[in-house]
């Protein structure tokens, strides 16, 4: 179940994760209920930052939307994991910032551009994906593995299956 509004209090300025299905949506808390959110264009409150679209656009809405219409059902916590990274920047800096871009349309990337970049650059400075870096990494492992993987296999083929055969004068392998 969802942590209800009385299990965790956000604070102005504070960091969002959601976790959905197969990746974590990222808000920004500007008080009285509602969080700045960068998400597909979408007529739906809360519904657009759960589906498809969301990494299939390439291009995103920034919405102010009631915290929770966006979590949903969804568990959700206070992350502002980067603080031990980066200043925060003034909590009246980031609202005005998060206010001006309410109902802008933005380019969307979900290596460069996403919706975690967004409240990052908000509440830093600096837009950062830990999501992103992560996957990269986990990627990055695999890949290391498998040609590892296909190493070793051409090392093994090459020394118990390798040695080249020669016909003898009467046609046969020896």
């Amino acid at each position: 179940m969802a942590p209800t509004l009385y299990d965790e209090k956000p604070e102005p300025g504070n960091l969002i994760e959601i976790f959905r299905c197969n990746f974590q949506h990222w808000t920004s808390y500007v008080g009285d209920g509602f969080v700045v959110h960068l998400a597909p264009p979408s007529e739906v409150p809360g519904a657009s930052s759960n589906s498809l679209m969301s990494v299939l656009s390439d291009k995103a809405k920034v919405k102010k939307e009631k915290i929770w219409d966006v979590v949903g059902h969804d568990q959700w916590c206070i992350n502002n994991q980067l603080d031990q990274d980066y200043q925060v920047r003034p909590i009246c800096e980031i609202l005005k910032d998060a206010q001006a871009y309410v109902d802008q349309e933005l380019p969307f990337c979900v290596f460069k551009g996403n919706c975690e970049h967004f409240v990052t650059e908000l509440r830093y400075g600096k837009a950062e994906s830990r999501q992103v870096q992560q996957a990269v990494e986990t990627v990055g492992m695999a890949a290391m593995v498998g040609f590892g993987v296909l190493a070793v296999a051409g090392i093994a083929a090459a020394i118990f299956g390798g040695g080249s055969k020669k016909k003898d004068k009467g046609g046969e392998y020896k």
